[in-house]
């Protein structure tokens, strides 16, 4: 697979699948978002690979969605075609990302933001940096409502969500780690040999068992209507796109939010 934005690494029954544009904090540009989504359903058609981590190239994990490119190529969209365009990249993406029959885990350090934090929280397991900060400005500095997936209150509980995305708040790695956000808190230097040794010890597990068990897992969720509460968000995310409030982050440019976002 011959790819731009995506960097892939085998090493033996685990592929780590890095986003790769560091210059950018590894901003998604549609490109990337395709790409990463390629690699996974490679990844699944790869009998010898067994778990697979996503990660990101240079200090950051994600930033989240590249704003500079949306306001480039998007800003102008119909209701219709940011509908299509974001239920197939920002929510179908994540929720085959979610139901991927392999274990997976997000390897995070710096800025785990937005679509960044909407993409790390759509992995099993997630291990992170001391040096890793994670939010979700969206609703405080854009007036959109959250992000696509509203996965926050299903992994890090209710009142801790509602604080993040009414203030706009991050939280550092010792605070997301105490309520649950994130499974380990590494050394920075250790980050990459850490979460290798989580993946390669997964490895081991019978591969039809574990899919089996993440499957029952999933569906702990599932029965408790969250599939069907992340359906009806993504509507209403929607919605706040037409909102006097969006229009008007829209026309001082989407990019000025990102310098609104650093703040937060």
């Amino acid at each position: 697979m011959s790819t731009t934005c995506i960097e892939v690494e085998q090493q033996g029954a685990v592929r780590r699948l890095w986003m790769n544009r560091p210059e950018a904090r590894n901003a998604q540009s549609k490109l990337m978002l395709d790409e990463l989504d390629a690699a996974l359903t490679e990844a699944q058609a790869d009998a010898d690979t067994r778990v697979v981590v996503i990660g990101g190239r240079g200090g950051h994990f994600s930033a989240g969605h590249d704003l500079k490119e949306a306001q480039l190529h998007r800003a102008d969209f119909t209701v219709e075609e940011r509908w299509a365009y974001e239920e197939l990249r920002y929510f179908d993406y994540c929720m085959r990302l979610w139901d991927f029959p392999k274990p997976t885990i997000a390897q995070v350090q710096g800025a785990c933001i937005a679509g960044g934090f909407m993409l790390a929280n759509m992995c099993d397991l997630v291990v992170a940096a001391d040096d890793a900060l994670f939010g979700d400005p969206v609703t405080h500095t854009m007036g959109a409502v959250a992000t696509e997936v509203l996965i926050h209150p299903w992994v890090m509980g209710l009142r801790q969500a509602k604080e993040m995305l009414y203030t706009g708040e991050r939280l550092d790695a010792t605070r997301a780690h105490a309520i649950g956000l994130v499974n380990r808190v590494v050394p920075r230097d250790e980050l990459d040999a850490r979460t290798l040794e989580m993946a390669t010890r997964i490895a081991q597990t019978p591969p039809f068992a574990i899919k089996l068990l993440k499957r029952s897992l999933n569906r702990m969720l599932d029965v408790q209507g969250m599939r069907e509460a992340l359906t009806a968000h993504f509507d209403l995310h929607q919605l706040s796109h037409v909102s006097e409030e969006y229009q008007a982050t829209r026309r001082a440019g989407l990019a000025s939010a990102i310098g609104k976002g650093k703040s937060a």
